[in-house]
């Protein structure tokens, strides 16, 4: 069974097609644990592909998107290109599910990805990976939750992470929680950081930025009025700290940033590049 949840999300509709069943066809020789607990809620669960014989192997985390409120781990565009892609190169991949809002807010969000995040690290020999090799990702309101994991790293390790390599983001407007709250802005985000201040500071990046993050990737839809240009001043206030962060805006709709990564050409390439500087895969 398919839902369709249509959101208006900067000055576009997304389409969000959220699949219950499995959605992404698996390389030959993938095995998968499906819905690993890493917390007591029944949405704290995530989804871990294992390459043939994999060793010491680099995990990328990912986290899906849906306006804080809905998306699932599953979903074909989170995973069917990426897991087809990396696998076969031997990277482990993980998809998080996390508490939804109203249930959670977004700063209780990122708190489930930190714990998720840690039990993937204690456990990932056990499953091939090597724990210090781990990849951050998410889209949308999910490069939210784990830009704000980079910015203020005190979330993660409070629930026991250790350092991981880097972060990447695919498309997320909302880097500057405040000045995103002060301008106009989608009902959307009301719902998802409410009307207090304090809580806009507490839940922004750009605020909670202090330190050199670790290296970070920040893609962006140039078809989208806020994406790039939150993600330039972002990138700005990081290198000032002495982070590397690259930006890289892409000719694409904010779905298709998502579901195409892992498709052959110049923008899975370009991640691709970056993953190398990292010295992966």
């Amino acid at each position: 069974m398919n839902r369709t949840v249509w959101i208006g999300l900067a000055s576009a509709a997304v389409f969000f097609m959220a699949c219950v069943a499995p959605c992404a066809r698996l390389p030959r020789g993938t095995g998968v644990m499906r819905d690993v607990a890493y917390g007591p809620d029944a949405a704290q669960r995530m989804d871990v592909y294992v390459p043939h014989g994999a060793k010491n192997a680099p995990v990328i985390v990912m986290v899906h998107g849906g306006a804080w409120r809905f998306g699932d781990k599953s979903n074909a565009g989170v995973v069917a290109n990426k897991v087809a892609r990396w696998l076969p190169e031997g990277f482990i991949f993980i998809s998080v599910n996390y508490r939804m809002l109203p249930k959670a807010r977004p700063l209780e969000q990122a708190d489930d990805v930190a714990r998720a995040l840690a039990l993937a690290q204690a456990r990932a020999q056990s499953w091939g990976g090597d724990p210090s090799k781990f990849v951050l990702m998410g889209h949308s309101a999910g490069a939210h939750l784990v830009a704000l994991l980079a910015s203020a790293p005190s979330i993660a390790t409070r629930r026991g992470c250790r350092s991981w390599l880097a972060t990447v983001l695919l498309d997320t407007a909302c880097l500057d929680v405040e000045a995103t709250m002060k301008a106009h802005h989608l009902p959307l985000y009301d719902r998802a950081f409410g009307h207090d201040p304090g809580y806009w500071r507490e839940a922004s990046p750009m605020n909670r930025l202090a330190s050199a993050p670790r290296p970070m990737l920040v893609v962006c839809s140039d078809m989208r009025r806020d994406s790039c240009r939150q993600a330039r001043a972002f990138a700005a206030k990081a290198r000032g700290l002495g982070g590397r962060v690259t930006v890289l805006p892409e000719s694409l709709s904010h779905g298709r940033i998502n579901r195409e990564l892992g498709l052959p050409g110049q923008y899975t390439e370009a991640v691709e590049t970056f993953f190398r500087t990292l010295g992966l895969p």
